[in-house]
């Protein structure tokens, strides 16, 4: 399953989603990278929240609530100049943030984490 943005806003609309966003923006193919990972059971480090909003960890939330993956949730802090933003507004970008060597980077990473092959982490992306 691949997520789009009408997915995504679609579920925004018809869900109370519990935290709220800090970042007005978010990476489709990020998100599905994540989302593919957390389907198939690979843990994740957790996100930072303050005062139920997000602080660190945007993309692995959303992936988490379609993969009904747990993700852990830890202390942050928000600088008071950080507005909190309402998920309907916040734009789905199909443009890809990461750049191949980021990519490959966090997929060894997620592979050493997992105590996984990072041949198996580039078959659950495919």
């Amino acid at each position: 399953m691949e997520l789009t943005k009408e997915l995504i806003t679609d579920f925004i609309k018809k869900n109370q989603i519990e935290l709220s966003p800090t970042q007005s923006k978010m990476s489709l193919p990020i998100i599905n990278r994540i989302f593919k990972k957390m389907s198939a059971g690979l843990k994740f480090s957790g996100i930072k929240i303050e005062r139920n909003c997000i602080c660190d960890g945007h993309h692995r939330y959303i992936a988490s609530l379609f993969s009904n993956f747990p993700i852990e949730r830890l202390p942050g802090i928000i600088s008071p100049s950080v507005a909190t933003i309402d998920w309907e507004s916040v734009e789905f970008e199909y443009e890809d943030w990461d750049t191949p060597a980021k990519i490959k980077l966090l997929n060894e990473q997620d592979a050493v984490f997992n105590k996984i092959s990072i041949e198996k982490i580039i078959d659950l992306l495919k």
